[in-house]
Order: C-alpha cells, then sequence, then structure tokens
C-alpha cells in the first residue's frame, strides 16, 4: 500500500508539473499584457516599473523558470489587477462558499441518486422503475443553469429563499441556509440523476452473479443479502465518480456561482480570466488540477477499504 501510494504521489507530481508548463506556456501565448491591460491609465515609467517587478521585460523562458522557482516554495503567484494579493487570499476568501454549495449539493444528490437507484433495481420493468429512468433522463439533459434560472423565476423571492447573492457575516445565522437551497438544488440535480443511473445498473449487474444465488441458497435474508453482499458490492462504480465530482464541484461550478451571484472560487476564476489576471487563473488552476488528482488517488485507496479483494499492488 505505501510503495503504491509514493509511486502515485511521484506521478501526480509529474502530472502537475505538465499542467504547470502547459498552462504558463498558454497563458502568456495570448495577446496582450496583462500589466497594461490594468494600467492603461498609469504613466509610462510607473508601467514599466510594474513589468519589471513581475519580470513580463525578461524572456518567456527566463519568467518560466522564475514561475516554477516560486511554486516549488509555495508561491502560487500575485494578482496584477489587485497588487498585494495573492493566489492564495483568493482560494481562503473564495473557498468557503464554495465548499459549502458543493458539499450539500453532493450529500443531498447521492443519499437521494442512492436510494432512487436502489429502489428502480429492485423494482425492475415496474412503473417505480420507468419513473426513476424517466428522472435520470431528464437530469442528464436538463443543464444546471437552466435549472438554476427556472428556480430564480419560480421559486426565488418565496418561502424565503433569496433569488440570488449570498449572505454576510452580520446576517443572523438562520438566514444563512436560506441562501443556499437554491443553488444546491440546481447543481444536485445532476447528481441525482447520474447516481440513480449508475446505482441501478449496477445493483442489477451484481444481482445476476452466481454468489447471489448462492447466497439465497443458504437461507440468507433478503435483508442480509441486500446489505452484505449487493449494495457492498454495488458501490464501488458510485465511489469512482464520487471522488474527482466532489473535486471538480468544491472547487466551484462556474455558471451556477455566476447564476445566483455567488462570491466562490469558480467566479473569481472568471473575474480573473476578464482581467486578464495570469498569475490568479494559473494558480487557480494549478490548485484545481491538484485537488482532483488527490481525489482519485483516494478513490483508488477507498476501493481497498470497501473490497479487500482487490489489491492496488497488482499483486496475483
Amino acid at each position: 500500500m505505501v510503495k503504491y501510494i509514493l509511486k502515485r504521489l511521484a506521478l501526480m507530481i509529474v502530472t502537475l508539473f505538465v499542467i504547470v508548463t502547459a498552462t504558463f506556456f498558454l497563458m502568456n501565448s495570448m495577446p496582450g499584457n496583462p500589466v497594461r491591460a490594468q494600467a492603461k491609465r498609469l504613466p509610462e515609467q510607473v508601467a514599466q516599473n510594474m513589468e519589471h517587478k513581475y519580470g513580463l521585460d525578461k524572456p518567456l523562458t527566463s519568467r518560466y523558470v522564475m514561475y516554477v522557482g516560486n511554486l516549488l516554495k509555495g508561491d502560487l503567484g500575485d494578482s496584477f489587477s489587485t497588487p498585494g494579493r495573492t493566489t492564495w487570499d483568493v482560494v481562503h476568501d473564495n473557498m468557503s462558499p464554495s465548499a459549502i454549495i458543493g458539499l450539500q449539493s453532493v450529500a443531498v444528490g447521492l443519499v437521494i441518486g442512492l436510494l432512487l437507484g436502489i429502489i428502480a433495481a429492485f423494482n425492475r420493468e415496474t412503473p417505480v422503475d420507468y419513473l426513476v429512468i424517466f428522472l435520470a433522463i431528464l437530469g442528464i439533459s436538463v443543464p444546471g443553469f437552466v435549472l438554476g434560472t427556472l428556480l430564480q423565476a419560480f421559486v426565488g423571492g418565496k418561502f424565503g429563499l433569496p433569488i440570488a447573492g449570498w449572505y454576510s457575516s452580520s446576517d443572523p445565522a438562520s438566514s444563512h441556509f436560506a441562501f443556499t437551497v437554491l443553488p444546491t438544488i440546481a447543481l444536485c440535480f445532476a447528481g441525482i440523476a447520474t447516481y440513480a443511473r449508475y446505482m441501478r445498473a449496477s445493483v442489477l449487474d451484481v444481482i445476476s452473479q452466481d454468489y447471489i444465488l448462492t447466497a439465497k441458497a443458504k437461507g440468507l435474508s433478503s435483508r442480509a443479502i441486500a446489505l452484505k453482499h449487493i449494495l457492498r458490492n454495488a458501490i464501488l462504480p458510485i465511489v469512482t465518480i464520487l471522488g474527482p465530482q466532489i473535486a471538480v464541484i468544491i472547487t466551484g461550478t462556474v455558471v451556477i456561482e455566476r447564476i445566483f451571484s455567488i462570491p466562490g472560487i469558480g467566479n473569481a476564476l472568471v473575474d480573473a480570466i476578464f482581467a486578464k489576471d495570469y498569475n490568479i487563473i494559473m494558480g487557480l488552476t494549478l490548485f484545481f488540477s491538484a485537488l482532483y488528482i488527490l481525489s482519485v488517488l483516494i478513490v483508488d485507496i477507498l476501493y481497498c477499504v470497501i473490497d479487500p479483494r482487490i489489491k492496488l499492488e497488482g499483486s496475483k
């Protein structure tokens, strides 16, 4: 296990290096200058001093070496548009709303999706099964921004649910949850459909296995078979998609955050793109990538916890 984890960590470092290199050269291939874009009204000498400070007057290869050197020190870069603000400041200030909305949507989507998938599988080719399949198709087909807009139009402003915005520290704690309801629903709908579809297919596949027939022949109760054999083995495909999805949602769903005016990290990335704030864009991209790669590693380790028959070392 330890050898496998160390090997994967080494591969993570190589992957992140490739991502850093690709992102850096792609960003610097864009036309224009981030300092000039933000400092159009500054005197020429001031603009030159800022370019020298950020190394923009140096060759591209020199800037790349300097950027990688700063990364090795844990420095993801400073903002061009807001001098003195670092990428870590952006993550610190904007991560909380994205994490709250993301974790809530994953939790709601996972619980409801798994329940619907299990119910549909155990009631195959019945009206209940067809209803779950219909909801799954609907959830996959309807984009989140469409659902979010519909929620704003027909539900926002009612039942004490704000149409958009986010709570402030001065708001009473009892009102905080109301700001998260509509974005959570808009985000979790696709998750419900995905989990229900995967869980239904996985449960049906496990039910058809020979060891389930053996368990029935031994006289085990339906409850014991469902909990100890069917669900434990059927949950593996869900773990596969759960880890990366958590990383993606927590790091910000750009469209939903934009629609509901949530000051999340996805919204911060969009603002940085509009402002041509190269350092923030590259820093957030690296941060997102690291979380995603780490989530994949955690999923692989959870495989062994859930099913001891799976060997990470590849032993026969």
